[in-house]
């Protein structure tokens, strides 16, 4: 009987390699499928002392030859995007297909964007024997560390479905949170940006033909007046002859430069320690800020501890990904504490970001040996006073902004018809005589 030898491929995306006897390559086939193997190609072998059969290797017939196009893509790969292809992926690995097959199935079916490009990548080194973490890590723009260390985990425990599901739960839940912060700021951030084009029009329109009333009346102007009318001509650009550049200009793309200077002064190290630190010593704003770290970080601690991650890997890849400088410092002592076989909780205490009942529940969860459950509970229970947080601060924004409008109409308003006023007077005292 003939010996045929294969290259194939098992259930967790590794290349196999054996020999079969069979009467036909077809009975190869279904024989090297019998065993749990997915045959990429089979070969008849010669025969020692014999005669010999040309050597001819024979394609699985369900394995389709994979073609070069041209695939261009732009941009990166949004949360919602790549939280969907984890569920998917999940999905695929519960029901029992092979790993190498669930990825050709997600990346056939991706439009051309980001991520199919990447998981094309993936897919050519997972078939040639990488595992699935090492040719995620090798896409760090798309799948980050906590990402492929947890898949990697996955994969060591044999559970990578659940640990998958957990990841899209934890990138849903971080997404929910990121996009109920942005929701709550958008409202006061329109209000503001129409109400400065509102001002700024009148600046530039308004005040000039009330200027040209008062020179013909040649009424004496109160300061506030004056002010308004030399705040109008920069606005304008006509407040001297050497002004190049007009105000409006300037009032329009300042949110622009401060934006980008608040970013460049970030790429810096003191730059971005300095920031974070003031930033969370801000009324309301820089509660929000700290209840939302400590969400974030409890929950990534938490999703990669249940995995089954280290929790000296976990706690520096916490710490990497928790977007705080304040958060990373004390994270980092409190890796320190535990590689000399301290606790978690003592320097976590003694960096005093975190609230007392935080501390102690870290504390119960060492104690009891349940510290990825206990994370869990307190990034449940800060998501929802983040939501309490937030509607704060929309509460304490409306009457601010409210107030702040009001003022700045109240003193248009006087500054225009306080003239006016003495106008009137001056006719009155004049037909009177």
């Amino acid at each position: 009987m003939p010996t045929f030898a294969y290259d194939a491929v098992n259930n967790a995306g590794k290349k196999q390699s054996g020999t079969v006897d069979a009467t036909s390559a077809d009975e190869a086939l279904k024989k090297i499928r019998s065993q749990g193997l997915f045959p990429s190609g089979v070969k008849e072998q010669k025969i020692p002392g014999g005669s010999t059969t040309a050597a001819k290797k024979v394609r699985d017939p369900g394995k389709k030859k994979k073609g070069k196009g041209i695939n261009i893509s732009f941009g990166g790969v949004s949360t919602k995007t790549l939280t969907l292809f984890t569920r998917q992926l999940s999905t695929l690995q519960d029901a029992g297909l092979p790993l190498l097959r669930s990825l050709q199935i997600l990346e056939s079916q991706q439009k051309p964007c980001k991520l199919k490009t990447v998981l094309q990548g993936v897919c050519e080194e997972v078939e040639s024997g990488t595992s699935l973490s090492e040719a995620m890590a090798k896409f760090p723009k798309c799948f980050d560390r906590l990402y492929s260390k947890m898949v990697a985990a996955g994969e060591v425990g044999g559970v990578l479905d659940v640990i998958l599901q957990r990841l899209a739960d934890f990138m849903e839940k971080g997404q929910r949170l990121k996009r109920r912060i942005i929701g709550a700021l958008i409202y006061p951030a329109v209000v503001i940006f129409i109400a400065v084009l509102i001002v700024t029009g009148i600046m530039y329109f308004v005040i000039p033909k009330f200027q040209e009333i008062f020179e013909d009346f040649d009424v004496k102007l109160p300061d506030l007046t004056l002010y308004m009318i030399a705040a109008s001509k920069w606005v304008a650009g006509t407040s001297t002859k050497d002004q190049v550049v007009p105000g409006a200009i300037w009032v329009l793309i300042s949110p622009v430069l401060i934006f980008l200077f608040f970013k460049l002064v970030r790429k810096t190290g003191p730059g971005r320690a300095f920031t974070d630190i003031v930033i969370l010593k801000v009324p309301v704003l820089g509660t929000m800020l700290r209840k939302t770290a400590i969400a974030r970080f409890t929950r990534t601690l938490g999703t990669l501890i249940s995995a089954g991650v280290p929790i000296l890997e976990a706690i520096l890849i916490t710490r990497d990904t928790s977007g705080n400088y304040v958060f990373e410092r004390a994270l980092t002592k409190v890796h320190d504490s535990i590689r000399e076989g301290d606790t978690f909780a003592g320097p976590l205490r003694e960096a005093k970001v975190c609230d007392a009942i935080v501390v102690n529940m870290i504390d119960v969860g060492e104690e009891t040996g349940d510290l990825d459950v206990m994370l869990m509970k307190i990034a449940d229970n800060y998501d929802e006073e983040v939501d309490v947080a937030v509607a704060s601060l929309l509460s304490l924004l409306e009457p601010f902004m409210v107030v702040v409008l009001g003022g700045i109409v109240l003193l248009i308003v006087l500054a225009l018809f306080l003239p006016l006023v003495s106008m009137i007077e001056s006719v009155s005292s004049t037909t009177k005589k």
